[in-house]
């Protein structure tokens, strides 16, 4: 199993880049989704920190993954503020799909919004 993961904001590394490789992977294979989900995260900068939802925990979502069988379809990840606090969840969403507001709710919190296509 692999479960990548790449900063819309990234500085240092084209975020494309890993869009490119994700879907390159899956030439020839036949259920992409049962080994290699890539989640790309609005205004994560490099392996973290900017404006975006930068905190989660991929591990817990790749043991469910290779131990239950259960692929990640969203991961909620949460910003946070200098203090620690967390002022912002956001569901993050298996490449190609994104994060949709569902139209109410706090745009703060990651229940305001569904995975779906853009």
């Amino acid at each position: 199993k692999l479960l990548m993961y790449h900063g819309w904001a990234d500085q240092d590394i084209a975020p494309r880049a890993s869009v490119n490789y994700y879907k390159k992977s899956l030439t020839g294979t036949k259920a992409p989704s049962d080994w290699v989900r890539l989640f790309m995260m609005p205004g994560m900068q490099h392996c973290g920190g900017g404006e975006g939802p930068n905190s989660f925990d991929p591990m817990a979502a790749l043991e469910q993954w290779v131990e239950n069988g259960k692929a990640p379809d969203q991961i909620i990840a949460s910003h946070r503020q200098r203090d620690g606090t967390v002022d912002r969840t956001r569901p993050l969403c298996p490449y190609p799909k994104v994060a949709k507001y569902k139209g109410s709710g706090s745009i703060d919190d990651a229940a305001s919004f569904v995975c779906g296509t853009e």
